[in-house]
């Protein structure tokens, strides 16, 4: 079977995509990706002009846009001032393991960037969604559990690389709920989940250990990581649909469709944990800082 790489994209001419955290790594060479392909790609990112100076001089067309996933006011701003269609919507933006610290809604920034940010943005821009949501997870999901009293770690001991599992397993549940709403309401778009595998990027730097980064041949690149997200964003794949690298635990490779944890496809707790986040997230129901 053929290994599917960038050359394989398709014509995009005349869509547009969302690339939320693209000013670096992935999301990047995501952005980059398409608009060679011909799409009109707007970054949403944290800062304007780092990420305006790191598409200098890249072939196609872009825009870059304010937006802090992890801050909902930014979001909320961001998609209020979306005009037009939009093709894809690309959840990219992501951090890993850092350190405990609260959003101005007083939410932990990791589940807040992992999770609340997407699960918001989404909702606001999906009247607008024509094509589909693509959502980056990651295989460690596997070892998240889903905490229904506590999504914000405000009572629990906070653990950062327990909240990144939890966080990823969040976003899994959250696809799985968001294709059967779409299915339920006859809307052509889908939602689509992708996972880079364990790329070399600047993603793992604030985990304690920093050994992913450390191990060398055994990890995509972050070319090669991008590609399963580009699969997503480009290909014929079915709603929900899990793509990740072809390689042996997923780690690696070129892009193909697998499978969540049995966990990311259990249909109550993904419904519990929509209304859960829907109440949490309600700017009337968020908690003070």
């Amino acid at each position: 079977m053929a290994k599917w790489t960038t050359d394989d994209l398709p014509d995009l001419t005349g869509r547009t995509v969302l690339v939320t955290g693209a000013g670096s790594g992935l999301g990047l060479i995501t952005a980059r990706e398409l608009a060679r392909a011909g799409a009109r790609v707007v970054l949403g990112v944290r800062t304007v002009d780092k990420a305006a100076e790191a598409i200098s001089g890249m072939a196609g067309t872009f825009e870059v846009r304010h937006l802090d996933v992890a801050d909902l006011g930014s979001v909320r701003r961001f998609a209020g001032s979306w005009t037009g269609g939009l093709d894809v919507l690309v959840n990219n933006a992501g951090v890993m393991a850092v350190p405990l610290n609260r959003t101005p809604q007083g939410f932990d920034v990791q589940t807040a960037t992992n999770y609340f940010g997407p699960f918001v943005l989404t909702n606001l821009l999906l009247p607008r969604i024509t094509d589909r949501v693509v959502s980056v997870t990651s295989q460690l999901h596997r070892q998240g559990r889903i905490d229904l009293d506590d999504l914000a770690w405000r009572s629990r001991e906070y653990h950062p690389m327990k909240g990144y599992y939890d966080s990823k397993l969040a976003i899994v549940l959250f696809s799985l709920e968001l294709q059967r709403r779409l299915t339920a309401s006859g809307s052509p778009a889908r939602s689509v989940l992708a996972h880079p595998g364990i790329a070399s990027t600047s993603l793992a730097a604030h985990s304690s250990s920093g050994f992913v980064n450390r191990l060398g041949f055994l990890i995509n690149t972050p070319e090669r990581g991008a590609l399963p997200i580009l699969y997503a964003a480009t290909q014929d794949v079915p709603g929900n649909a899990y793509v990740g690298p072809d390689g042996p635990g997923s780690i690696r490779g070129y892009p193909r469709i697998r499978k969540p944890s049995a966990a990311g496809l259990d249909e109550t707790t993904a419904r519990d944990l929509w209304r859960a986040t829907a109440a949490l997230t309600d700017p009337g129901t968020e908690p003070a800082r």
